[in-house]
């Protein structure tokens, strides 16, 4: 999986719901998506991207997302 174009997707999930007046349905909002539509090879690929350190490129809102709703969101290991 490519990883620039998984935070390309993400980071376009994060800005349709960055209008979301209400930031807690933003980040809900943001894991929900991710939860529905995206393969658990995608959603692990994203949080190694996370965890990777560095300059990462993640939006604020997709980080926020997938710190606070990791529990549902990461995959176990196959």
């Amino acid at each position: 999986m490519n990883r620039k174009k998984l935070v390309t997707m993400a980071n376009q999930i994060a800005a349709f719901f960055a209008a979301e007046p209400d930031h807690s349905v933003a980040v809900a909002g943001v894991a929900g998506h991710l939860q529905r539509y995206w393969e658990p090879r995608m959603r692990r690929e994203v949080y190694a991207v996370l965890d990777g350190g560095g300059e990462h490129g993640l939006s604020p809102l997709v980080v926020e997302a997938l710190v606070a709703h990791r529990a549902s969101l990461e995959p176990a290991r196959p």
